[in-house]
């Protein structure tokens, strides 16, 4: 059952070992931590957001990060059991978290899956030892590839994540790279292009020019045999930088692509929640010891809970749903903004659009071409002006 009554759940756990110099997500390194106390701020967030969404049925839970890896199993399994209790379970729920493939990480995967989770999604992010260097990561590749053997042992379903476009990197190598990961792969393959994020030691370092990355021609090859490489094992993209067998699809980043509703628990984390026919975006403080003083204090560390107007919603609703292979449907067009497509959207940017052959609009909805979701950076300022 999930419906306008389903409802996702994220959890982020801001800890890390150390800091991937391409990371701009909201993580930290730390010595020391209370897990007993960050357990029970987790627990006494979860009631706020049940107390204000009573009787909802929870489709997915995911832990992110950071790395959910480093968090104890028991406070995994404290967290699944308390959302169980506060809300209630699909019969279908997917039950993810984020680990990454070091062998001391990869120790904790059976406590995890004893702790209720049932899909795994490892950060390999590359197979050879010299980009992982580059990259800042902690394992090597036969770190990773034990890691990927050992999730297809203990859990149904597993992803693991690839990074492309790395300085040097060619279209015969990142084929070959494809290939081998997939001879470890299941039904699932996270495939991201590197980009350099401001803020992040990445981007000071290629400013200085110590490295560079491939040109948007080479970028734009990669891309495309990531399509054909994986496509042609059928594992094809579902969403831009997702690619999975039918019915393999992350259920949980579904729920953020099709504009779902989702509670956002932890340090940073965001959320959008309908209440009372009203989209409201969610906050929760960024800074991790600020926000478990605040939970400890008030109960929940929301900085901000704003309504989300329908010109806003439109915008988000495109900029989610277009990723996807999928589209956006025509109801979602008359909920979200309660106008149908052909109202909702300036008719001469989409004909321009649709005639210029990357974008689709017709009775079912809007979606994006191949050649619009390559390009969806252009294409939705192109849209909505």
């Amino acid at each position: 059952m999930t419906g306008q009554n389903g409802l996702a759940v994220y959890v982020h756990w801001p800890f890390c070992l150390s800091k991937c110099p391409y990371c701009d997500f909201n993580s930290h390194v730390s010595a020391g931590i209370d897990h007993a106390r960050w357990r029970a701020a987790l627990l006494r967030e979860i009631d706020h957001y049940a107390d204000r969404t009573p009787g909802r049925i929870v489709t997915s839970i995911f832990f992110g990060g950071g790395t959910p890896s480093l968090m104890e199993p028991a406070t995994t399994a404290a967290v699944i059991e308390h959302i169980g209790r506060r809300w209630s379970l699909d019969d279908g729920v997917e039950i993810t978290l984020e680990a990454n493939p070091t062998s001391v990480e990869s120790a904790r995967l059976a406590g995890f899956r004893d702790a209720g989770v049932n899909r795994v999604s490892l950060g390999v992010q590359a197979l050879n030892d010299a980009d992982l260097k580059f990259l800042g990561r902690e394992h090597s590749a036969a770190d990773a590839l034990a890691a990927v053997e050992l999730a297809g042992r203990l859990f149904k379903r597993f992803s693991f994540d690839l990074i492309y476009a790395r300085p040097g990197q060619n279209v015969y190598e990142w084929m070959g790279e494809m290939r081998r990961a997939l001879s470890y792969a299941a039904g699932h393959l996270s495939v991201y292009q590197l980009t350099i994020e401001e803020g992040t030691p990445f981007y000071a370092r290629h400013a200085r020019g110590e490295f560079q990355i491939p040109d948007e021609d080479t970028a734009a090859a990669l891309y495309e045999a990531t399509q054909d490489v994986l496509g042609d094992a059928g594992l094809p993209a579902y969403e831009i930088s997702n690619h999975a067998r039918p019915g393999e699809e992350s259920r949980h980043n579904l729920a953020y692509w099709r504009y779902g509703d989702y509670v956002g628990i932890g340090p940073g984390a965001h959320g959008r929640l309908t209440l009372n026919g009203e989209k409201l975006a969610t906050r929760q403080h960024r800074a991790p010891a600020i926000w478990l003083d605040r939970v400890e204090r008030d109960g929940h560390a929301t900085q901000a809970a704003l309504p989300v107007i329908a010109e806003e919603r439109l915008t988000e609703m495109l900029m989610m749903g277009l990723r996807t292979v999928e589209g956006v449907p025509t109801e979602r067009f008359l909920r979200e903004t309660g106008q149908p497509l052909e109202s909702a959207l300036d008719s001469a940017r989409l004909t321009r659009l649709v005639e210029g052959g990357f974008l689709i609009a017709d009775a079912s909805g809007l979606r994006a071409t191949a050649e619009g979701r390559q390009r969806l950076n252009a294409v939705l300022p192109a849209l909505l002006g």
